[in-house]
C-alpha cells in the first residue's frame, strides 16, 4: 500500500488491529448503506482505500469503549 502510508495512518489510530477494524467497518458502511465519503475527492476508487484515506485525513477516528455499555456491532 503506497497511499496513505502506514505511518500517516498510525498517527491517528495507534494499533494496527484497531486500524483494520475501523477501516473495514467504514468501508462496509460505505458499500452497503451507500454512505457518502467525508472527503471532497479520493485517490482510491475502492471503499477500503477511501476509508483509509479518511483515517489519514483525521476525518475518521476510533471510539474508545465505555465499560458496561454493549455496542450495536458487538451483539
Amino acid at each position: 500500500m503506497l497511499y496513505p502510508s502506514s505511518d500517516a495512518l498510525r498517527k491517528n489510530i495507534d494499533s494496527k488491529y484497531s486500524l483494520v477494524s475501523v477501516a473495514a467497518k467504514r468501508a462496509r458502511n460505505m458499500q452497503e448503506k451507500g454512505e457518502k465519503g467525508t472527503l471532497n475527492s479520493y485517490y482510491s476508487i475502492k471503499f477500503v482505500g477511501q476509508a483509509l484515506e479518511e483515517i489519514a485525513a483525521g476525518h475518521l477516528l476510533m471510539k474508545t469503549p465505555v465499560e458496561g455499555i454493549e455496542y450495536e456491532d458487538e451483539k
